[in-house]
């Protein structure tokens, strides 16, 4: 498998660049055995093993085969060289949902039209056990013909029932539009949160503007736990009262997808087929994902190594740690206060920030022993006053290139602890850190 030019395997011709990411291009292009339009997302396989989101990529693959529905964006299949992964996926002419919405508030029945399609994808997702997870008007596309598509599954989950054993744990979404107890990081049923999302798209669609929108993000969660929004005064009756059932802070009480469907307001101009056959894809889009990537390749093990020490699970303060810009410097210790515990945040990826203390390690003598769930320790092999100094650092990611690094002692010398952070390990890191939290109320 090649690509030669602009073609792609003698089967996709590349046109115009459309996006692009930290780890990812897309592209127009035309099938060349049929002339219609496809859009290709081009993956460097190299940096998405050194941070280690080739089993997201892998779950994403799967996810996509599972949903294919006339409202989720179709992956046709996926096509690998030994340095690039290639999405040959559904081209949405008429862009982002958010770029309508950028422009104003939606009339009630075409905000109606775009949410029943949205609640017909997410219900179809949900009874297959997929959980987006990261459902905003920016992850909603637009065909030709103006039918909306769910896209953009890379933080979805799967899972087959929502026990208490069963619950999904980690924090991801965007603020503005994640339900309280996705925050709360206590378990959450995906379905149940993917219902809040869609209600705050909703009223985004109707209003115009978020219902929860605060500068100071710890504010927004206080508003969003709440539930404390206003509707406008052009907001329908049957409109409120939806919204109200779907914006309930309670998980357990808040209306399911099944229930929304029933509803007066969702009903009204309902033109979905009820029997909506499931479209079939290329086989090779069925094809076993690892054989696909080419996941048999050797020379991924430090990359792999790498990923180890990177610890996904963020909670709520964590999360609002990472806005910079923000005076986030209450949440956090001096480092009198908790032992010598330092935080900061950091624009560059996990492997950059790796390797950067790896080469402080080296240069200070440390040697650097893995330890499990994202966390890694340095330590010095000479005797100080109260025994060896070692010194943990752990990885919080909340996007391939935003960082929350925390730096404390775990043994040693406290005195000497605070010589070397201060006079060598702060100084080296200058290049790689953002904010250091804490920092920002004492200037």
């Amino acid at each position: 498998m090649e690509k030669r030019g602009n073609v792609l395997m003698q089967k996709y011709e590349f046109g115009r660049l459309l996006g692009q990411g930290n780890f990812a291009k897309v592209y127009h292009a035309r099938d060349l055995k049929t002339g219609d339009s496809v859009a290709i997302k081009v993956i460097d396989k190299e940096k998405i093993l050194k941070v280690g989101m080739m089993d997201q990529t892998k779950r994403e693959i799967s996810i996509m085969r599972l949903v294919k529905h006339p409202n989720v964006l179709r992956l046709y299949e996926v096509l690998a060289t030994k340095t690039k992964i290639y999405f040959i996926i559904e081209y949405a002419k008429g862009g982002e949902l958010f770029n309508k919405v950028a422009r104003g508030k939606l009339h009630e029945d075409m905000a109606r039209r775009y949410f029943q399609q949205l609640i017909s994808a997410v219900d179809f997702c949900h009874r297959r056990g997929v959980y987006h997870r990261d459902l905003k008007p920016e992850n909603l596309l637009l065909d030709d013909n103006g039918v909306l598509k769910v896209a953009d599954f890379g933080l979805s989950a799967l899972v087959e029932s929502h026990s208490q054993a069963n619950m999904l744990q980690t924090v991801c979404g965007t603020p503005a539009y994640v339900a309280p107890e996705v925050i709360s990081r206590k378990g959450y049923d995906g379905a149940k949160a993917d219902v809040w999302s869609c209600g705050v798209i909703l009223y985004v669609l109707l209003a115009g503007h978020l219902p929860f929108y605060d500068l100071n993000l710890m504010a927004l969660y206080r508003k969003i736990t709440k539930a404390e929004y206003k509707s406008p005064n052009w907001f329908s009756f049957e409109a409120r009262r939806l919204l109200a059932r779907i914006l309930d802070p309670n998980p357990k009480t808040r209306i399911s997808t099944a229930k929304v469907m029933e509803s007066s307001w969702f009903r009204k101009g309902l033109n979905l087929r009820s029997d909506q056959k499931r479209r079939e894809g290329p086989d090779s889009a069925s094809a076993d994902s690892d054989k696909v990537l080419g996941l048999c390749d050797s020379g991924s093990s430090s990359a792999e190594a790498n990923q180890a020490l990177v610890n996904y699970n963020l909670n709520a303060f964590d999360i609002i740690s990472l806005s910079a810009g923000l005076d986030l410097s209450g949440l956090f210790a001096s480092i009198d206060e908790q032992d010598g515990v330092m935080k900061f945040t950091s624009m560059n990826s996990a492997s950059s920030i790796i390797s950067t203390l790896e080469n402080i390690a080296q240069v200070l003598g440390l040697k650097i022993a893995k330890k499990d769930g994202g966390l890694f320790r340095l330590e010095r092999s000479r005797e100080g006053r109260k025994g060896p100094l070692s010194i943990d650092v752990e990885i919080f990611e909340f996007a391939p290139s935003f960082h929350l690094v925390e730096i404390k002692r775990s043994c040693g010398d406290t005195i000497e602890y605070q010589k070397i952070l201060k006079e060598d390990i702060k100084p080296a890191l200058k290049d790689i850190v953002s904010v250091w939290q804490g920092e920002q109320q004492q200037q």
